[in-house]
């Protein structure tokens, strides 16, 4: 029971230590990261905006071809 308590006092102990470091290198990752373009990034908006309404389309109209069929289906299996 009392190596448990040493390694939690350890571990409590060393917490600042351990954030310390992970923020030092948090930052010196982030001078590393290499930052889009504003006009790359409008390119790609519009790219992810133009496939989420076209594929929005492709289901809406997956779902109206599906809902007419399985309605026709129903209501030819209960006359």
């Amino acid at each position: 029971m009392a190596e448990k308590s040493e390694s939690l006092a350890q571990t409590v102990a060393s917490w600042p230590a351990r954030v310390k470091n992970y923020i030092q290198e948090l930052q010196l990752e982030m001078r590393r990261v290499t930052w889009p373009s504003w006009k790359q990034v409008r390119a790609t908006t519009g790219v992810v905006l133009v496939c989420v309404f076209a594929f929005a389309a492709y289901f809406w109209v997956v779902d109206l071809i599906l809902t007419s069929t399985l309605t026709r289906l129903y209501l030819a299996l209960t006359k």
